[in-house]
């Protein structure tokens, strides 16, 4: 009986001496991780925010420059592959099939979310004022952020939900994807 009474003293007492070191040991990995998610937090907001303003910006700008605006906000290889969704199976030089398209693209891209055939962020091709009504952060990995969106026009009484992934590449924002569906005839 004594023997278990001392064991169990021993173990309360040796309890007690760790507890602090637990204590102190939460506090600072909390204090260090609120660090961290404020970075986190800072950078998902200037990417949302970078984001809308080039939406809008690029819907309000002039239709001759709408190409060189899609280009300068996108990644090259988000540029060539919506270029090339754009004009599946048209009469143009260096069209592609439908075919051709998934072949080339299936590696780097989910295919069937290109909008094929449709324009850059709409399905649209006449519009008379996008703006962002949503926009929302899904997920973020390190740099790249993928966004829950939906653009309207009131006028037309349209909205397009996409999803939009964003990186950061050398200290600046670009659309790497946009996730569209292809419009059925």
């Amino acid at each position: 009986m004594t023997k278990k009474i001392f064991i169990i003293g021993a173990l309360a007492i040796l309890s007690c001496k760790e507890r602090p070191k637990k204590e102190t040991a939460e506090i600072s990995v909390q204090q260090s991780g609120s660090a961290v998610y404020d970075d986190e937090k800072k950078e998902t907001d200037e990417a949302h925010n970078w984001l809308e303003t080039h939406i809008e910006n690029y819907f309000a700008g002039d239709l001759g420059n709408l190409d060189k605006m899609m280009k300068d906000m996108t990644t090259k290889d988000y540029y060539d592959y919506k270029s090339d969704a754009m004009n599946v199976d048209m009469d143009v030089d260096g069209s592609l099939t439908q075919k051709e398209f998934e072949q080339k693209w299936k590696t780097k891209f989910d295919t069937s979310k290109a909008g094929v055939g449709v324009g850059f962020l709409i399905t649209g091709q006449d519009w008379d004022s996008i703006k962002v009504v949503k926009c929302q952060l899904i997920s973020q990995k390190g740099e790249e952020f993928l966004f829950d969106v939906i653009l309207s026009d009131a006028s037309h009484q349209l909205s397009y939900p996409i999803k939009v992934k964003v990186i950061k590449e050398n200290n600046e924002f670009l659309i790497a994807d946009v996730l569209q569906e292809d419009i059925q005839p």
